[in-house]
């Protein structure tokens, strides 16, 4: 699983995450507060908060076959 900060339409970073502590109070906090500090002068200048995703990337067998085959 991973954090995914978003600034408008541009993706600006992901953090990967520990799927076993997403619940924990304060462990996705903790992401985005590090996230909106190291971002901070980029928040400014685009003038809207910064929106954040969690998301599960992992491709299905299905895909996975059909896109080795694309390239064969």
């Amino acid at each position: 699983m991973q954090l995914m900060m978003y600034i408008g339409n541009d993706h600006i970073e992901s953090v990967k995450l520990d799927p076993e502590r997403i619940s924990k109070p304060g462990y996705l906090g903790t992401f985005k507060r590090n996230l909106k500090i190291k971002y901070k002068d980029l928040i400014s200048q685009h003038g809207s908060p910064a929106d954040f995703l969690v998301v599960s990337i992992a491709p299905q067998a299905a895909e996975k076959s059909q896109q080795t085959n694309v390239f064969r």
